[in-house]
């Protein structure tokens, strides 16, 4: 027995998939709740992320990276099955700054213009003779839906119309899922790209609800902060502004039961208040 100590499997794992596609970390690591993220260097000095995924919700991710082929978001140099390689963003921008900074228009502006990139590669994508597994938007508010009358009013408002906007005719679009501050990254001459995309196929609004609830509730309920920023999106993306008022409802009481499920109190009352707040914004 070796006297250093047990083997991190994790590490080891890391280790293996370094020595398999010759890659040098160029970084600290960092471990989230569903994977672990080593900055590295190719073996031509290319900077990158080595992804190891903790669960199988982000393979489905990583796939539909793959199948964007970096039109709107980061490039996928290597994929193999929990493990995946992507370029790396290195330009000095931050949308979290930008919004510290007073410049919330222009941050909202950016993430809309990311969604309609990705929004736009829908057929491609789905024209693959191997498209990603995409989740169904209805399928990803089951938790509301099952939850909703156990829940607070807000819950039951925001099924109710989640469940209106199902039955309506309307063409689903490849949905990034979680599009917010965070996840659109400044990729140098490459511009501003997504990453951690949650392969979702259904209406385009919803793909800018979350960025209003970001990049955090405190901001999002800064008073008149929320009523301001979906003007910006209206007039960003097009959007009807009742579709995306309505969307932004439906997300607000599908996000508080996932931080109720997930026994977080505070944050799901947060988040309920966004979509109480939001339910009021003139359309």
């Amino acid at each position: 027995m070796s006297d250093l100590g047990p083997v991190d499997p994790g590490r080891a794992d890391e280790a293996a998939w370094l020595r398999r596609w010759r890659l040098r970390p160029d970084g600290d690591p960092a471990t989230t709740a569903t994977s672990r993220l080593l900055p590295v260097r190719t073996d031509d000095g290319e900077p990158a992320v080595l992804k190891i995924a903790h669960e199988s919700e982000e393979a489905r991710g990583a796939a539909l990276l793959a199948a964007l082929d970096g039109h709107g978001a980061a490039r996928v140099l290597r994929r193999d099955h929990r493990a995946l390689l992507i370029e790396r963003a290195t330009g000095a921008r931050d949308l979290v700054d930008l919004v510290r900074a007073g410049e919330d228009d222009a941050a909202t502006r950016i993430i809309c213009e990311v969604a309609a990139v990705l929004h736009a590669e829908t057929g491609r994508v789905l024209g693959l003779d191997d498209p990603p597994d995409l989740v169904p938007l209805e399928q990803w508010f089951g938790q509301l839906f099952a939850q909703a009358d156990g829940l607070g009013p807000l819950h039951r408002a925001g099924a109710d119309l989640a469940r209106r906007l199902f039955d309506e005719d309307h063409e689903p679009e490849v949905l990034h899922g979680d599009l917010h501050h965070g996840n659109v990254l400044d990729f140098g001459e490459r511009g501003w790209l997504a990453i951690d995309p949650k392969a979702l196929l259904g209406d385009a609004e919803f793909d800018a609800c979350n960025l209003l609830c970001n990049p955090s509730h405190e901001r999002a309920l800064v008073p008149g902060r929320l009523a301001r920023q979906f003007a910006v999106a209206v007039e960003a993306t097009g959007f009807a502004p009742k579709r995306l008022r309505d969307w932004l409802v439906a997300w607000s009481a599908l996000s508080s039961t996932w931080f109720e499920l997930d026994d977080r109190p505070e944050r799901a009352a947060t988040a309920a208040r966004i979509g109480e707040t939001a339910a009021g914004l003139a359309t």
